[in-house]
């Protein structure tokens, strides 16, 4: 699956709350009451990574969680990162 344009990703970007292009990649910090829901968010998220066989970084701060996400054998965003997006705000 070949990178998208910044052009393509920033359309993609438009109806997605809180996602944005930082250096190439896409990431979001989503916001918690606590530890147990950040780490509870985390174990959803990495369930759709491994069924997605596609894994973004993962950074935990106690109630905050940053997802990172681009397609490294692709060298930039691809579809599979927005396919991937769509599962854990769906």
């Amino acid at each position: 699956m070949a990178a998208l344009s910044k052009d393509e990703i920033r359309d993609r970007l438009k109806p997605m709350d809180g996602w944005k292009l930082d250096d190439g990649e896409l990431e979001k910090t989503y916001k918690f009451a606590g530890f147990e829901e950040s780490m509870a968010f985390v174990n959803r998220v990495a369930a759709l990574a491994t069924a997605a066989d596609h894994h973004p970084d993962i950074s935990i701060k106690y109630d905050r969680v940053k997802l990172t996400l681009s397609t490294h054998s692709e060298g930039g965003v691809t579809g599979k990162d927005f396919a991937l997006i769509n599962q854990i705000d769906g």
